[in-house]
């Protein structure tokens, strides 16, 4: 094995393991803690009835050490490198090798194929797969993001022109009308507003990653605009259609206005390790 004497190579693809782990089988605390205040607040009895399926879903993963759901997604993983270290082959290599055996051990279903042969990998990588996004940073992290395809599907993205500001709002409720019960409510919305075509998607998936227990005034707006939707729990009704909005945002061409709505369902997985060197 060509990485067999790289430390840096065993500790990224231990890391990148462990995360897949832990971000398949547990919730971050505050997506926990999102998730239980709306149930405590839901009127709807179907809805109630619902949350309490979700909760219990959580506790047995946990309990039996087992994933979430039968979808373990499609891997994301970021990577915060120190000035000191620099990106290699051998970096992507290692969050492969992570991934492959996060498949083998934790398991997780199988997910990636070719796009047209449709043929399976077994290994969860393929061209292009893992996704990795680097950025520089003072330690070095790993963190994966696991994205099932329920949601991924209902995500969507649109050029508005600079003046249409206000219809931010309104194509964010627009997304999550189409959805319905398709990505299995409630939700966490992630939007990306501004960048480039390209970037407007990457900063909606990265807000998934921020902190979902609180919300600006503008986003708070939005999750109560979609929630007056009355979708609710898996599409069957109720108060919360969406159990929180998160928006990053980034400078755009003075003639252009990308928006892009990455919707996440409630088991917004996630976790992220230091990888010890």
């Amino acid at each position: 094995m060509k990485h067999e004497n790289d430390p840096v190579f065993t500790a990224l693809a231990d890391a990148t393991f462990m995360a897949y782990r832990e971000a398949a089988i547990r919730l971050p605390p505050d997506v926990l803690k999102v998730i239980r205040r709306a149930a405590a607040a839901e009127t709807s009895p179907v809805a109630r009835g619902e949350f309490e399926n979700i909760l219990k879903n959580i506790d047995v993963a946990e309990n039996l050490d087992v994933p979430l759901c039968q979808d373990t997604g499609i891997p994301v993983v970021y990577l915060t490198l120190p000035p000191d270290l620099p990106l290699t082959q051998s970096l992507y290599d290692a969050v492969a090798e992570g991934v492959r055996r996060a498949t083998r051990e934790v398991p997780l279903r199988p997910n990636v194929v070719d796009p047209l042969t449709r043929h399976n990998t077994n290994d969860n990588t393929g061209a292009g797969i893992p996704v990795i996004h680097v950025k520089p940073g003072e330690t070095f992290t790993v963190t994966v993001l696991p994205k099932g395809a329920g949601a991924e599907n209902s995500s969507r993205i649109t050029m508005l022109l600079p003046s249409h500001v206000y219809g931010i709002e309104g194509f964010v409720v627009e997304t999550m009308l189409h959805a319905e019960g398709k990505p299995c409510p409630p939700v966490f919305l992630g939007v990306g507003i501004g960048g480039t075509f390209d970037l407007a998607a990457g900063l909606a998936k990265e807000a998934l990653l921020l902190p979902v227990d609180t919300m600006s005034a503008f986003e708070q707006q939005i999750c109560d605009s979609v929630n007056k939707l009355g979708i609710g729990p898996m599409g069957l009704g109720g108060d919360f259609t969406a159990l929180a909005v998160k928006v990053k945002t980034a400078g755009c061409h003075t003639a252009s206005l990308p928006v892009a709505v990455n919707v996440q369902c409630w088991a917004n997985r996630h976790t992220t390790v230091e990888v010890k060197r």
